[in-house]
């Protein structure tokens, strides 16, 4: 990964995890709400991310980094979603500042979750990252936990985003599912009348 591509702000996602859990909560919600639901929009979740670790409206530069196995040429549950056509260094310029999009995909000698962590390491090296945002299953939180223990820095704000609450370490946790419904269009007020019917 080009070392000169490193913003002060960093959402690192394995996509291919956000994806399926994009197409869980369609699933889920469809059958609840009654209605079709849309596929999310990738820059109101990139948005929703980014104000879920903390950051303010401001002319702000974000890098959304999006691992992916080889073998996906994009996220089925998103749009855009195709990482080569219409992610891969494409951006968009919004009331957090602009985000910028790097798709990485896995090669045959790395797993993903190795490209993850490595990833993670690296962006943890670079100074000029003052806020960090990582997109991840709970089943790579250790391996996570431990990487921000070796890199830690206190300038750096950095939020994990899971679908469980996971133990705590030297950052802020979220719940994914937030940042993922307000992408699909799913407001706390619509699931309220539903159930209060």
């Amino acid at each position: 990964m080009n070392e000169n591509i490193w913003t002060e702000n960093i959402i690192l996602a394995d996509a291919d995890y956000v994806d399926s859990v994009a197409f869980n909560l369609i699933v889920n919600f469809e059958r609840m709400l009654g209605r079709r639901i849309p596929q999310a929009d990738m820059a109101r979740w990139a948005e929703c991310m980014a104000l879920d670790g903390g950051m303010k409206e401001g002319d702000h530069e974000t890098l959304v980094v999006l691992i992916h196995d080889q073998r996906n040429k994009g996220m089925q549950n998103f749009t855009p979603g195709l990482y080569e056509e219409e992610l891969k260094e494409k951006a968009f310029k919004g009331r957090l500042g602009e985000f910028t999009f790097h798709a990485v995909q896995t090669e045959e000698m790395i797993s993903k979750a190795d490209l993850l962590l490595d990833t993670l390491h690296m962006i943890g090296q670079q100074k000029e990252v003052k806020r960090l945002m990582i997109a991840i299953p709970e089943q790579l939180m250790d391996e996570v936990r431990k990487i921000l223990r070796q890199i830690d820095n206190d300038e750096r704000r950095t939020t994990i985003f899971t679908m469980q609450p996971t133990q705590g370490g030297a950052f802020r946790q979220e719940l994914l599912g937030y940042s993922l419904m307000a992408a699909l269009g799913i407001s706390g007020k619509e699931i309220d009348e539903k159930l209060n019917k």
